[in-house]
């Protein structure tokens, strides 16, 4: 009988403490070390150091020996498209002013039509092949200057620009290339300094302070 009684309090004991309720419990101090090799977490979310979300540099696929940034070789073809389609649209529009300009006393008819359809063609052709052409000179220096000196700056942004101004003005003469050379250096001197405006200003501002 004590045998079936001190079996059937292991029972229920066993039980008792299989659901949770009574026996000996165990507190975090006795569970604090005992080793937790080869159990897996709950979920894995939980154990994320909240510093390695924040990503400070843009992460992606890079073939072998490229940049992250484009030169002026992949940025030329964009450059040079641009400009044509630029001069384009501007030669059309222009062309487009100086047809209704010129046919202004001529009646609505077909001959005015095709007046003003050849000047919009002509004026959108000679924009397009100008703009098209500086283009393609400045890209042509861009990629022989950067390859020449290695580097990658507004440096060779300006002598790009000033050489193109002199060899697209080189048939006016000496006076004709200082003209173009004027022109390009200011243009791209513009430019460079419209890059680097903010970076100048938080200089300045640091500075002051």
């Amino acid at each position: 009988m004590e045998g079936s009684g001190g079996s059937g309090n292991k029972t229920t004991g066993g039980l008792a403490g299989f659901f949770g309720a009574g026996g000996a419990g165990y507190s975090h101090a006795d569970l604090a070390g005992v080793p937790v090799t080869g159990m897996n977490p709950l979920s894995p979310y939980l154990n994320v150091d909240p510093r390695y979300l924040v990503q400070d540099t843009d992460e992606f696929i890079l073939p072998t020996g490229a940049n992250k940034t484009r030169g002026r070789f992949e940025l030329a073809f964009f450059t040079i498209g641009g400009c044509c389609m630029t001069g384009a649209a501007f030669g059309a529009m222009n062309g487009l002013r100086l047809g209704l300009k010129e046919t202004q006393n001529m009646a609505w008819s077909k001959p005015r039509n095709v007046q003003i359809l050849n000047m919009v063609t002509r004026q959108g052709a000679l924009w397009a092949n100008t703009l098209g052409s500086l283009a393609l000179l400045y890209s042509a220096f861009g990629v022989v200057i950067e390859k020449t000196r290695g580097a990658e700056d507004d440096l060779n942004t300006i002598a790009a620009g000033t050489m193109t101004g002199m060899l697209y003005k080189c048939t006016g003469g000496l006076r004709g290339v200082l003209r173009g050379g004027l022109a390009g250096l200011t243009v791209t001197s513009l430019y460079a300094l419209y890059n680097n405006w903010e970076h100048m200003k938080g200089s300045l501002i640091q500075q002051s302070l």
